[in-house]
């Protein structure tokens, strides 16, 4: 390591704040990304992939003009700016895959890696300081950029150490969107009945494998998912006792699709993985008064969440996706894991 000037770190990271002031890393416009300056309580990654949230990837693969050189150029323009890859748009962000270069003498000890781990961050890329040096590659299909650069573990952040037995890139893909299955255990239950939207995408397929486990052979899955391939990847799964091949932003076709193979009864739960706007009500509509409907998307308003349940009389429990639960990496690659034709799909996809 290059000599470095080490200085004494604020709680989660609020010295990495440039502006505004007396905000966290996360709302904040810009980051203070410089490395030959480091805080005592950081963890110092040299970065060698960003897995972009998909949401996210999605609306910067429209800004880019739908080129790989179109995707680098948002991306190095938002970084360059506000020091860490936020979008702008979104308001969300993705994670990265890199090694420990430097670990600060004030990170706790009982979560302090050792320097050359292979980790994971397991917050969001959001309130991560990051500098890009250079642009390796940009692989769409697992929304996935290569590069060569360095990032800020801050104070109180999760991360998870790569297991030996998986892939990485799988790893990474998996870690992604690690919260979304553990929330799913805390919610479904035996003979429950569950509809997953967007249950073809990474989050989808994590959430549907866990609603499966849980409900048990009394209860029943409904996967919906627009995008042909990932319908039919669903389909040979087996997880769904039905996939339903919709668009989720048509409200009132996803109701009557979701009750007609319900027999003609409102769900238990409904978990939304849809990466594009508008699907609040979608999601609604088809959970019974007291059950409820769980939004793991960044692409969600929780004000059209709210208003829409209040003016279709819905008394429905409306959950905010939370990423990060305790033991939610080890819960995801668990369950990957457990399922060989899970794994095989993961690995075929994104590693």
């Amino acid at each position: 390591m290059n000599q470095r000037t080490v200085l004494p770190g604020a709680r989660f990271g609020a010295h990495r704040v440039i502006a505004p002031s007396g905000v966290l890393p996360q709302p904040a416009e810009r980051l203070d990304a410089r490395f030959e300056v480091v805080w005592d309580n950081e963890i110092i990654v040299d970065v060698e992939t960003l897995n972009v949230d998909a949401a996210s990837f999605r609306q910067i693969e429209e800004e880019g003009g739908g080129t790989d050189a179109g995707i680098v150029e948002v991306v190095r323009k938002t970084v360059i700016a506000r020091g860490k890859q936020h979008n702008p748009v979104t308001n969300s962000g993705g994670m990265l895959l890199g090694t420990v270069e430097w670990v600060g003498s004030a990170v706790a000890r009982d979560r302090a890696p050792t320097v050359g781990d292979r980790v994971a961050t397991l917050a969001s890329l959001t309130l991560t300081p990051l500098r890009i040096d250079e642009f390796r590659a940009v692989r769409r299909a697992s929304a996935q950029l290569d590069v060569r650069g360095k990032a800020v573990i801050a104070d109180g952040a999760p991360f998870a150490r790569l297991p030996a037995d998986l892939p990485e890139r799988l790893s990474l893909a998996v870690l992604d969107v690690a919260g979304a299955g553990i929330q799913v255990s805390r919610r479904a239950k035996a003979g429950q009945t569950v509809v997953i939207l967007g249950a073809g995408g990474k989050s989808g397929i994590l959430c549907a494998a866990e609603a499966r486990r849980l409900v048990g052979p009394t209860g029943k899955v409904f996967g919906l998912e627009a995008h042909a391939p990932f319908a039919a990847d669903l389909r040979e799964l087996g997880i769904c006792d039905e996939v339903l091949s919709l668009d989720a932003r048509d409200a009132l076709s996803v109701y009557r699709a979701v009750l007609a193979a319900n027999g003609g009864r409102e769900v238990d739960l409904a978990v939304c993985c849809v990466n594009v706007e508008g699907v609040e009500l979608a999601t609604i509509l088809p959970v019974r008064d007291g059950g409820c409907a769980y939004f793991f998307s960044m692409s969600t308003s929780f004000t059209r969440a709210a208003l829409g349940a209040e003016g279709v009389g819905k008394d429905v429990e409306l959950v905010i996706g939370n990423g990060y639960a305790v033991g939610h990496a080890d819960h995801a690659l668990g369950l990957v894991r457990a399922d060989p034709a899970l794994q095989a799909l993961f690995a075929r996809r994104y590693g």
